[in-house]
């Protein structure tokens, strides 16, 4: 793309081409939009961003973003305490939720096992899944991971570090094809794998 006219406005779509999904002819497109607005849309804009990048934390139980300490879902009293569904992302949990086929609770892990990428077991949220499955209260995990080498070694992983205390470990229902990531699944298929779900196996 040749050099913009403005200083700004090419600082602007560089800033907003480092998005993923965008390239510099849209984020030329949005700054140009973004331009026609009036400036208090824009203003409101820029401060929601402000405002969610720095008041937005993590759920101190089960990982998940929030505006509080605790977030809505495991603050919930009428969600099921003693299910518990490790998924690898944010966007994992909004998926299961989309399917309304589940009431329990979540535990993210922030990402799977990839040594490739050099992530390993101590980058994950591992350590505190285990606390909460040991605290007494988990009567079953299901382990809701992509159907990659990675989820599988991830899974596996989990499933032998959860074995001395006795809890019911399920996984999705092969629904869901090898290979296949929670986010991009549509919401009945889900839903199925869900509501089906088999005892791990090793």
């Amino acid at each position: 793309m040749e050099k913009l006219s403005s200083a700004l406005l090419e600082e602007a779509v560089d800033q907003i081409a480092r998005m993923p999904g965008i390239g510099k002819k849209s984020a030329l497109r949005i700054v140009l939009h973004l331009l026609k607005q009036p400036k208090e849309d824009v203003n409101r804009l820029g401060n929601s961003i402000i405002d969610m990048r720095e008041k937005i934390g993590y759920c101190r139980v089960c990982h998940n973003i929030s505006d509080t300490e605790i977030c809505p879902i495991c603050d919930n009293p009428r969600r099921d305490a003693s299910t518990l569904c490790v998924v690898e992302n944010i966007q994992d949990v909004m998926s299961v939720e989309n399917t309304q086929q589940y009431n329990g609770l979540y535990h993210v892990l922030g990402g799977i096992i990839s040594p490739m990428d050099g992530i390993g077991p101590a980058d994950l949220n591992i350590d505190s899944l285990i606390e909460r499955v040991e605290s007494g209260e988990v009567i079953e995990v299901i382990l809701a991971l992509s159907t990659t080498i990675e989820g599988d070694t991830t899974s596996f992983y989990i499933y032998r570090k959860l074995e001395h205390t006795g809890v019911q470990v399920t996984s999705l229902a092969r629904g869901m094809a090898v290979g296949d990531s929670l986010q991009y699944a549509d919401e009945v298929t889900l839903g199925r794998s869900i509501i089906n779900r088999i005892p791990f196996e090793k």
